[in-house]
């Protein structure tokens, strides 16, 4: 008897959709995390729920349903990471970089 319950999603793949996502279970040049994504959505049309998808994937439930709602919206391109927001910390402005700080001039705190 199957563990959960049933979801509202009803997922569709088309062939071509469902080559590539089985194409991307046998390659070894794609990220793990874009195989694990395929992984999900090639069990779900099969009428697995996303309790079972999550434990067979080995991810959260809310994982699988942040990937199947990209997939929906978005389709195959929607599996791909979006771009972060640029962490890198602003260089310093040339006047601040010339001063000498504590450490530099030999004083310990």
């Amino acid at each position: 008897m199957a563990r959960g319950r049933t979801t509202s999603f009803t997922i569709r793949l088309t062939p071509a959709e469902r080559q590539t996502l089985l194409a991307w279970q046998r390659t070894t040049t794609i990220p793990a995390r874009l195989a694990r994504r395929g992984r999900m959505l090639i069990l779900l049309p099969d009428g697995v729920t996303i309790t079972d998808v999550a434990a067979t994937v080995g991810v959260s439930r809310p994982f699988v349903y942040k990937w199947v709602q990209r997939f929906v919206q978005e389709g195959l391109e929607g599996l791909e990471d979006k771009p972060r927001r640029d962490r890198r910390i602003e260089p310093l402005p040339p006047s601040l970089r010339e001063q000498p700080t504590n450490l530099e001039r030999g004083d310990l705190p």
